[in-house]
């Protein structure tokens, strides 16, 4: 029987021969004496759905407003196709942006708003319908082309405003939060529609974000942004289990993090002294660590097992008293009060019943991971 042929793994920012679509050389944002953007410089490639995350104020919309050309770098260059943006106005960038707000006409019908804007560009007339039609199947609106905006749900509004923005074909779409305005479970199944949509046009997305769970979902490379800087620029599995800092590791998802002082050092393994009178930490260490240096340790919830006895065979192991128990129905996150007063929290997977759990609160319990279950931070 043959073997089906592996997906062929799209990584363009790992070839040395690829070209950015889109180049930041350098680029800083000042308004006044406040540095919106501090000298950064990134490539994002064709085909990438790209994701800026941050808290508010990090920059990210910052950025996304200069590739739109609502604002211009106060130094550096950005590089569409190897063309530098500067000098094009807004309404002559091969880009388009998708608001939060969808900034559909209310009066106009479905099929109306998705033609508007090939009704003003140099298509032939003739080929306005046959495109508005394609953008309809696309985003499954076919239904309600007739209808005006107040007819249909959020979540369709939200595909017509996608509808329009790439019935133009741009090179590049922008979009700034824009799912920021439905609820959770009809976000969670537009991640998915966005992501088909994107995969079939081939078109390049820059999505501005602060969900993380949004992010890490649709993106093909997350930016961690924060102050003005990309802190982190990888692929969310790395992103999640391989974070370069304390602050990536803290934003991106539940974590612990403890901290503490480098003992013993052999090869790549290294022992973490981090409470009075406990057994160091066994961990594994990537980046270039000596004796007695102060570190961090980051291990997530779901890497930590939690028993009522004491496990044998675990690199680590770190006795506790449940303090606190979340059940959020597929996993339950228990915070576990160990030496000195820390919390850890342990996720377990709900595979039994409530009425079955063996461990509740009060309890004094035993926390293990491995010597590979979390990463080893300088900073």
């Amino acid at each position: 029987m043959a073997q089906p042929a592996n997906r062929p793994v799209f990584a363009p920012w790992d070839d040395p021969e690829e070209k950015p679509l889109i180049r930041f050389q350098n680029v800083t944002k000042r308004f006044g004496e406040f540095t919106a953007i501090d000298n950064i410089t990134i490539d994002i490639f064709r085909r990438e759905f790209f994701a800026l995350l941050g808290p508010s104020g990090c920059g990210k919309t910052t950025l996304m407003r200069m590739l739109a050309g609502f604002e211009t770098p106060t130094e550096g260059k950005i590089l569409l196709d190897g063309v530098d943006l500067a000098p094009i106005p807004p309404n002559r960038r091969e880009t388009n942006m998708m608001f939060q707000s969808y900034a559909l006409f209310p009066h106009l019908s479905v099929w109306d708003n998705i033609a508007f804007g090939l009704k003003r560009s140099d298509m032939a007339k003739d080929k306005i319908p046959a495109r508005v039609e394609e953008m309809l199947r696309l985003t499954r609106l076919e239904k309600f082309a007739k209808r005006k905006p107040h007819q249909i749900s959020g979540g369709q509004r939200q595909r017509v405003a996608l509808a329009r923005s790439l019935a133009k074909a741009p090179k590049l779409l922008l979009l700034d939060e824009p799912l920021g305005a439905l609820d959770k479970k009809l976000r969670q199944d537009t991640q998915f529609e966005l992501m088909d949509i994107q995969e079939k046009t081939g078109t390049t997305f820059v999505i501005v974000t602060h969900d993380q769970e949004e992010a890490m979902t649709v993106a093909s490379r997350v930016a961690v942004m924060n102050h003005g800087e990309m802190i982190q620029v990888d692929t969310p599995d790395r992103i999640y289990e391989h974070p370069k800092s304390v602050y990536v590791a803290d934003f991106i998802g539940d974590v612990n993090i403890i901290e503490g002082t480098v003992d013993t050092l052999e090869g790549d393994k290294a022992a973490i002294v981090w409470a009075e009178g406990q057994p160091p930490i066994n961990a594994t260490v990537t980046e270039s660590v000596t004796r007695g240096q102060k570190v961090h340790f980051a291990v997530r919830p779901e890497k930590v097992a939690i028993a009522a006895t004491r496990p044998e065979g675990r690199a680590n192991v770190i006795q506790g008293k449940v303090i606190d128990i979340a059940y959020l129905g597929n996993i339950s996150t228990y915070k576990v009060e160990v030496a000195g007063g820390l919390m850890v929290k342990a996720q377990v997977a709900n595979e039994r019943r409530l009425s079955r759990r063996d461990i509740t609160w009060e309890d004094e319990v035993w926390l293990s991971f491995t010597d590979t279950a979390g990463v080893v931070l300088l900073s």
